[in-house]
């Protein structure tokens, strides 16, 4: 049992010669303060220094906070930082979550092309997405939320309210052109019929997420991000695919007027021939 400094200093330490001596003959034993304990991760000691992030993202508060370490911490030689708890999981998670939503526009436009027939169409679509990203974006500005994986998770389910929009209105032009309406009267009759469903279906999403939106309780850190993204995205992209996406549609296919119209004769010509 070794309680004190004298216990310890009378410790036999082996020598080359295969003696033995105290260990208070080579080394200074004193009381001072320190750990209380000694971590130790792959074989090396640690310390470990905590900190809390609040009324910041914490992207940019360790990104701040690796400069100023970096300017007047000099370390030692064998000594190393490094950068592990919450922001280690927010990075993993960044980097998993871009994969994601690649791979998602990728299948998107493969199931597109796949319904329409033609990447013009499936490309068309997907020129919503950014519609959603305007409004999801400024949403987070105007109300001063950090941004995080949250508010990534809602611009991916922006994304499938801005295809489902594109489609419905791509789907019914296609459908007014074939019956033989001119490309303006296709399109002007099409935003017509299909204002009450692209609405209600952006005021349904946007009703059952202002709860969240609004609320500063427990856990409100993770879902508000995510219902402010949507509720913004939603405004931008219900008015702008209303009123930009068909503009859009006319620009593409001011020069293929008779083709649709006359897919359903069994021939196809151009306006010159």
């Amino acid at each position: 049992m070794r309680n004190d400094e004298n216990d310890l200093s009378s410790l036999l330490v082996p020598t080359t010669r295969g003696t033995k001596v105290p260990l208070k003959e080579i080394a200074t034993i004193e009381t001072v303060t320190g750990p209380a304990f000694v971590y130790r991760d792959k074989n090396k000691r640690f310390i470990g220094v905590k900190f809390s992030v609040r009324e910041r993202d914490l992207g940019s508060t360790i990104a701040e906070t690796q400069a100023k370490v970096a300017q007047k911490v000099k370390l030692d030689r064998d000594t190393s930082i490094e950068w592990t708890g919450e922001f280690e999981n927010q990075v993993r998670a960044s980097a998993r979550l871009g994969q994601v939503v690649l791979l998602y526009l990728a299948a998107i436009f493969v199931i597109l092309f796949v319904m329409f027939g033609n990447a013009k169409d499936a490309g068309l679509v997907l020129v919503n997405v950014p519609f959603a990203l305007i409004g999801g974006i400024l949403a987070l500005h105007t109300t001063g939320t950090i941004s995080g994986i949250s508010a990534g998770v809602g611009f991916i389910a922006l994304f499938g309210i801005c295809v489902q929009n594109g489609v419905i209105l791509i789907s019914v032009f296609n459908k007014n052109m074939t019956s033989r309406m001119s490309l303006d009267d296709s399109i002007r009759v099409g935003v017509k019929s299909r204002i009450r469903p692209v609405v209600m279906t952006a005021l349904m999403a946007a009703i059952g997420l202002l709860p969240a939106a609004i609320s500063t309780g427990i856990g409100s850190e993770t879902q508000k991000p995510l219902a402010i993204v949507v509720i913004g995205g939603l405004i931008s992209a219900t008015v702008l695919t209303l009123l930009i996406f068909p503009i859009i549609y006319r620009f593409f296919y001011r020069h293929n007027v008779h083709t649709l119209k006359d897919l359903d004769k069994g021939y196809v010509f151009s306006e010159t021939g």
